[in-house]
């Protein structure tokens, strides 16, 4: 970590690389809704631009969608909580019972998504909403068996960044899906279209309805076009600052942690990524200093992970060291998992963008 301030004025910040925290299974099914940055998402929040019209017709299909499920509600107007219950087989609805919502980075896709779980009239234990890497995490958890059992009890099911790079977990989560639609769960799903992929048609819908094998016909593909809103009409980030002042406003920021970013790396090989969400609890503010180029794959996926989990929170980032779109290699950005990699840069550009108040402040 970076050395204090010489006036050691205020109270030291704490260290990501000193948190390891246990994350029991009940906490990754409770935490199974929309993260801190979407609860307040509704459909009228949503803001289409009104070049692309693609996004004012998704608030309407997805509008509708919300509407057509059923909320399941017990006779006194509340649901049970029955994650563990062992329940009758339901029939499943004909038709599509699902959406896919396919477009690039930054069009709103997860706002809509949590919208959907919002405007859906169940009760929050009967919906459920995560990235695919946290539902996979959650059968690791559980067990295979014992998911569709938790899940078969909701209502909805939101998965967001559906990913197709792992051809085992895709399959994985394709067959517990088509569990959960056997059961009456209405899914949605969103994945991401690299920006030089936009002009090409819905070659992301065609993978993703070819990956989920026997669930095509439960998935109705809804394109959204637009440019990335985080970075429209704003000024570019920050430059990475210097490591004097990274330290120094991590000491005068409440609730801010303190890393050098080669030792952030190591720590995050030996926390599983389940657990990157409560790493983070409590945290203001993330201040990093040396940052570099990830050295391997392994790294830059947990990487991926982290950047998510502290997008979701809006913590804002600030840095020393290299500029977030040097991160990752240009092997990487052309290899199989660059859809994360993309969104990673776009995030963690946008929490550096936050961090700039920290210095003026």
């Amino acid at each position: 970590m970076a050395g204090a301030p010489a006036d050691g004025s205020d109270a030291a910040p704490t260290a990501l690389t000193a948190r390891a925290p246990q994350v029991p299974a009940d906490r990754l099914v409770a935490e199974m809704v929309p993260p801190p940055r979407f609860q307040g998402a509704r459909f009228d929040t949503y803001i289409p631009d009104a070049k692309q019209p693609s996004q004012a017709e998704a608030v309407q299909v997805l509008s509708a969608f919300a509407a057509s499920i059923q909320g399941g509600a017990g006779a006194d107007g509340t649901a049970k909580r029955r994650w563990f219950a062992k329940t009758p087989k339901k029939a499943a609805p004909k038709g599509p019972r699902g959406v896919y919502l396919d477009g690039g980075y930054g069009v709103g896709k997860t706002h809509l998504l949590a919208s959907l779980w919002h405007a859906t009239p169940a009760p929050p234990e009967r919906k459920a909403f995560g990235t695919f890497v946290e539902l996979t995490n959650l059968v690791g958890a559980l067990g295979f068996q014992q998911t569709i059992r938790t899940l078969g009890e909701h209502k909805l099911l939101c998965i967001d960044e559906f990913e197709l790079d792992d051809p085992g977990d895709t399959v994985l989560v394709s067959t517990l899906l088509g569990k959960l639609v056997d059961s009456g769960v209405a899914l949605a799903a969103t994945s991401n279209t690299l920006p030089g992929k936009l002009g090409e048609g819905r070659f992301a819908a065609v993978d993703f309805l070819r990956e989920i094998q026997g669930l095509s016909a439960h998935f109705r593909p809804l394109r959204i076009d637009g440019e990335d809103y985080r970075h429209r009409g704003l000024p570019q980030a920050p430059a990475p600052y210097d490591d004097e002042t990274v330290t120094r406003v991590a000491y005068r920021t409440r609730g801010s942690s303190l890393d050098d970013f080669p030792s952030l790396l190591e720590h995050l090989s030996k926390v599983h990524p389940s657990r990157y969400g409560a790493m983070c609890d409590g945290i203001q503010a993330v201040c990093l200093t040396d940052v570099q180029a990830v050295p391997d794959q392994s790294t830059a996926l947990r990487l991926v992970v982290l950047a998510d989990r502290l997008y979701d929170r809006e913590i804002p980032v600030l840095t020393s060291g290299k500029a977030f779109g040097e991160l990752f290699s240009d092997e990487m950005l052309r290899g199989g998992y660059r859809k994360k990699y993309f969104r990673a840069i776009s995030r963690l550009t946008a929490l550096a963008r936050d961090a700039g108040a920290l210095v003026a402040h």
